[in-house]
């Protein structure tokens, strides 16, 4: 297309109503429509990115190809669109007042009083347009995180109100807002959508298209007083009601015609309906699937599902191309113990041990790797995950009783996992770690090569503690096999026991890299151990 269309996302009433679950689906049915799209988040916090945030405040921190650290919603893009999203994927609040002053530092302002208006919202605005400009997309969708209202959330309202003007027929703007049940009254209320839409209003935005969350299907009389009351076409206002699985709601989006309606407002030819036929062969292989797969996830935030989306979501992506519905249990690393480890892990079918930082839960951990490296129970260690690993391997078979990670005991005489060289000096936080897309040589003859099928993978990171290769050759002769070596710097990235049925590690994070169309090797290959051995 000549020029970029910009779609703007935004929410009222409450939270977690699902803006970046829509956006995503949107983008995908103009993605099968054969259009370049990709998606932003903007989000209101004052963190430069959420790399520093405890995942009870943010969920789980996301990790882009080029080493940035995002909001869990990019997971979601990516998931959906099945492309690589970048730094440029997500700004803060934090990112646009550090830019800015940056710029005041270095004298760009000449001298003038830097203010909300226009510095502040010019350079949100540099940083929306930038995806456009840089990246030549035909779709630009930009979610604006939080709820119409919030005071963190006005000067990204206020660059989408001038962007408006600014763009013209090239820009639109989607609200995503909530129609409750009240059941004592056995109706739904509209009136907290009619004062969402008059708040976006008193800000200087007209939504072009509504999307109504809700529990119980709405009528068209309902969808009618919706768009009565709020100014907005009758054809324009869509329903996005509860179903089984996020990846129902393209196909559910498709059926209200979505695209069509956000297609025809920005004055582009609609053409035939797309079919999406690999993601309703999904959607037809999880629907059909009749046998489960108990997997049981153990690590220290599984209060917060979030905080593992990105795991959750590859292993309900990999059950199903494998036939089989996920049962997935959370295990709290901090309450595994050798004396209930039997109870809690003897009728899983397999165990991942999740990623982390810190010393809490990390006990249970070697608990429940002793236990199923024991009974062979197929595993799957995810970076600390992978760690661990190694540190139980240390203790119980070399019987280096205080091995451990520096990270757990900088003291610890036996540091078979270590700090990387080059993150020594660091005192800074924010963004410093090991991250992003690195490459990774597999050992032809390994389970790592039989499931990626190739000798050279690329995976995403997000560690600062590494396998001590000083270990190496004493783990490899007790029977670790250390299978995967980055070609540049050497060190360890998969370890695995090949007498095992299943029980492999890795230093990186496969999660970023599964999507629903193109799930990740490792997870389909453990999902399929894990089926296999049901079978035998």
């Amino acid at each position: 297309m000549a020029n970029t269309k910009y779609i703007f996302v935004t929410g009222g009433v409450i939270s977690s109503l699902g803006k970046g679950i829509i956006a995503a689906s949107l983008g995908k049915l103009l993605q099968a429509r054969g259009y370049k799209v990709t998606i932003q988040k903007l989000d209101p916090y004052i963190n430069i990115d959420p790399g520093t945030l405890n995942p009870y405040e943010h969920g789980e921190c996301y990790v882009t190809v080029d080493g940035h650290e995002a909001d869990l919603d990019l997971g979601h893009y990516e998931r959906f669109l099945n492309t690589p999203t970048h730094k440029d994927n997500n700004i803060t609040t934090g990112r646009i007042y550090q830019n800015v002053i940056d710029k005041e530092r270095r004298g760009d302002y000449l001298g003038k009083t830097v203010q909300i208006v226009p510095h502040i919202t010019d350079e949100i605005k540099r940083n929306i347009k930038l995806l456009g400009t840089k990246y030549d997309y035909d779709f630009v969708i930009t979610e604006i995180g939080g709820t119409v209202g919030d005071i963190e959330s006005l000067p990204f309202i206020e660059s989408v109100r001038q962007l408006r003007w600014e763009l013209g027929k090239n820009c639109i703007c989607v609200h995503l807002t909530y129609v409750p049940y009240i059941a004592a009254a056995k109706e739904v209320k509209t009136k907290p959508t009619q004062h969402s839409v008059k708040q976006l209003q008193s800000e200087g935005i007209q939504p072009d298209v509504l999307v109504l969350r809700t529990e119980h299907k709405l009528n068209k009389e309902i969808l009618r007083k919706v768009a009565l009351f709020c100014n907005v076409e009758a054809d324009a206002v869509v329903q996005s009601v509860d179903v089984s699985t996020i990846y129902e709601v393209p196909i559910m989006m498709q059926e209200q015609n979505m695209d069509e309606i956000i297609l025809r407002k920005l004055g582009i030819e609609v053409g035939p309906k797309p079919e999406m036929k690999p993601w309703r062969e999904f959607l037809d292989k999880k629907k059909n699937a009749t046998k489960t797969v108990r997997i049981a996830l153990v690590g220290k935030y599984v209060e917060l599902p979030d905080a593992y989306k990105s795991i959750n979501e590859s292993l309900l992506q990999a059950a199903t191309y494998n036939n089989r519905i996920l049962d997935l249990h959370y295990i709290h690393s901090e309450k595994v113990t050798s004396e209930n480890v039997e109870k809690l892990l003897s009728d899983m079918d397999g165990v991942v041990v999740a990623p982390g930082f810190g010393q809490r839960g990390i006990e249970g951990k070697f608990v429940a790797l002793k236990y199923t490296r024991e009974h062979d129970i197929p595993t799957l260690g995810i970076c600390l995950g992978m760690q661990c690993m190694v540190i139980e391997y240390a203790r119980n078979v070399l019987n280096l009783d205080e091995a451990n990670s520096t990270e757990m005991n900088p003291h610890t005489p036996f540091k078979v996992i270590d700090l990387m060289e080059e993150q020594k000096n660091i005192s800074n936080m924010g963004g410093t770690m090991r991250l992003g897309a690195y490459k990774c040589k597999l050992e032809k003859d390994s389970l790592a090569y039989s499931v990626y099928k190739k000798d050279m993978i690329e995976e995403r990171h997000r560690h600062r503690f590494e396998f001590n290769s000083d270990y190496k050759q004493e783990l490899e002769q007790a029977g670790m096999k250390c299978s995967g070596v980055n070609p540049e710097t050497g060190l360890v990235e998969i370890v695995e026991l090949p007498e095992k049925k299943w029980y492999l590690g890795v230093q990186f994070h496969p999660e970023y890299n599964s999507t629903v169309v193109s799930p990740n090797p490792l997870f389909l290959g453990f999902i399929k151990a894990v089926v296999d051995n049901k079978k035998k």
